[in-house]
C-alpha cells in the first residue's frame, strides 16, 4: 500500500513539476529529461495490411470523407484541430478551405432537439487533384444538460475544501465521468441519431451542396446518398467513448435498412468503411449490455457463399483499435469478441495496435511507469498513430515512421 501510495503521489506532483521550470531544473526533471532522450516506446501491430487513408485522395474516385466522433467530456467544435493539421501534413494537404461549414444537427421527427454540431472542413494537395472532406461531430451538447447535476460540486461553496490538485482531478471527473452513464440511459438514442445524421450528411452532400450554419435533419432517402455513396470513400476516427458510438451507430443503421430505399442500401453493401479508434473501449462498453440483434453469423453474412451476403450492411468493416497498454481506460479487442458481441452484418476485422502515446520513466527506483491520462488523451498528437491512420501499414506508401518504430505482425485467416 505505502509503494502505491508513493507512485500515485508522484501522478500527483507531476504538473507541479512541470509549473516549476521557471525556478530551475530540479533534479526528477533533469532525470525524465535524460530518459526520453532515447524514445523507446512500444508500437506492436497485429493484424492484416491496411492502407489508410492515402490511396483513396485521387478526386477521380470520387471524395474521401472521414467523420471524427470524440469521447467522454464537454467539447466544442474545433476540438479535433491540432489532430487535422497533422493528418494534412501528412497526407501532403497543404490547402484548407477558408471557412468551416457548420450544420446545427437534429432529428427528423422532432426538429426542436439540438443533437450537437457538424463541423466540416476540406483539404486539399497543391495542384488540387486530391481532396479529403473532414467531418468534425461534437454530440456533447446532449449530454451537457444533464451533466448540471453536478455542476454544484465545481462551485466555491464545495471546491474550496479540497486541496488544490484533488479539485482539479474532481472537476475533470465530473466532466468526464458521467458520459458514460449517461450513454446507457435515455440520452444514448439522441447520441446515436446524432452519429447517424452526420453519416447522413457525409453521403448526401459534396462541399459544394453542403449548407452552412443552418438546422436542419438529413434523410438518407435522397437518390443523392445512393450515387455519392457508389463512388466517394468514407471512414470513421473515434476517441474513447466514441468507438461505441460509431459501432452501436451502425448497428443502429443496419437495423433500420428495411426503411431505406433499395439503391441506398445497395450501394452501401459494396463498401469497405474503416474504423480507426483511439482509446478503443470497447470491451468496457459491452458490460452490462444486450448482444446485437445479429451476432455470431458472420460466415452466413460476409463469405460470399454465405446464404445471407445478400443481407450484409456492409462488405468489409476493418476496425484498427489503437491501445496504450498504459491507458487505464483503453482495450484491445480479444478473439472472439467480434464474433459475439458485434453486429454480423459490419463484416468487422481486427486490426490491435498497441503504442505507448505516454512517456515511460523509471520512478525514482519505485519501477517504471507513465501518466495515464497522458496515456488516454495523446494519442491524436502522436505522429505515428497520424502516419498509421493516414498510409496504414504493409502497402508501398507505408511512411517511414512506421517502418522505423513500429513492429508488424501480420496475421492470416
Amino acid at each position: 500500500m505505502n509503494r502505491m501510495f508513493k507512485i500515485i503521489s508522484i501522478i500527483l506532483m507531476m504538473p507541479a513539476i512541470n509549473g516549476c521550470a521557471s525556478l530551475g531544473k530540479g533534479f526528477a526533471e533533469a532525470v525524465m529529461e535524460k530518459q526520453e532522450s532515447v524514445d523507446t516506446r512500444i508500437c506492436e501491430i497485429w493484424g492484416k495490411p491496411f492502407q489508410g487513408l492515402s490511396p483513396f485522395l485521387d478526386a477521380k474516385q470520387g471524395k474521401m470523407k472521414v467523420l471524427m466522433v470524440h469521447g467522454v467530456g464537454d467539447h466544442l467544435p474545433g476540438y479535433s484541430t491540432q489532430f487535422v493539421e497533422k493528418l494534412a501534413n501528412e497526407l501532403d494537404l497543404p490547402v484548407m478551405s477558408a471557412k468551416y461549414k457548420n450544420i446545427s444537427l437534429t432529428s427528423r421527427h422532432d426538429s426542436s432537439k439540438n443533437l450537437g454540431n457538424l463541423r466540416i472542413s476540406r483539404l486539399l494537395s497543391k495542384d488540387r487533384s486530391r481532396e479529403l472532406l473532414f467531418y468534425e461531430l461534437t454530440w456533447s451538447a446532449i449530454t451537457a444538460k444533464q451533466k448540471e447535476v453536478l455542476a454544484y460540486d465545481n462551485s466555491g461553496e464545495y471546491s474550496f475544501r479540497r486541496a488544490e490538485m484533488n479539485d482539479l482531478m474532481k472537476k475533470f471527473s465530473n466532466d468526464t465521468g458521467p458520459d458514460p452513464i449517461i450513454y446507457l440511459g435515455e440520452s444514448r438514442e439522441d447520441i446515436l441519431v446524432s452519429f447517424g445524421q452526420s453519416f447522413c450528411w457525409m453521403t448526401k452532400s459534396n462541399w459544394s451542396d453542403l449548407p452552412d450554419h443552418v438546422k436542419e435533419a438529413c434523410s438518407f432517402n435522397d437518390e443523392t446518398s445512393a450515387k455519392n455513396i457508389r463512388v466517394d470513400q468514407y471512414a470513421f476516427i473515434s476517441h474513447s467513448l466514441g468507438s461505441r458510438i460509431i459501432i452501436d451507430g451502425m448497428q443502429r443503421i443496419a437495423s433500420l435498412m428495411d426503411q431505406r430505399n433499395k439503391a441506398f442500401s445497395d450501394a452501401l453493401m459494396q463498401k469497405q468503411i474503416p474504423m480507426y479508434m483511439m482509446s478503443n473501449q470497447l470491451p468496457m462498453l459491452q458490460l452490462g449490455r444486450k448482444l446485437p440483434d445479429v451476432s455470431e453469423q458472420q460466415a452466413a453474412y460476409c463469405q460470399p457463399e454465405g446464404e445471407k451476403y445478400n443481407q450484409r450492411m456492409l462488405t468489409k468493416t476493418p476496425i484498427i483499435a489503437f491501445s496504450d497498454p498504459n491507458d487505464l481506460l483503453s482495450y484491445a479487442i480479444p478473439h472472439g469478441y467480434v464474433e459475439k458481441y458485434l453486429d454480423s452484418r459490419l463484416c468487422i476485422d481486427v486490426t490491435n495496435i498497441y503504442i505507448n502515446v505516454a512517456t515511460i520513466f523509471d520512478a525514482f527506483g519505485l519501477g517504471k511507469m507513465a501518466n495515464p491520462i497522458n496515456a488516454h488523451v495523446g494519442y491524436d498528437t502522436d505522429d505515428r498513430v497520424v502516419a498509421l491512420i493516414a498510409k496504414g501499414i504493409g502497402n508501398d506508401k507505408t511512411s517511414q515512421i512506421v517502418k522505423d518504430r513500429c513492429r508488424w505482425v501480420e496475421t492470416i485467416d
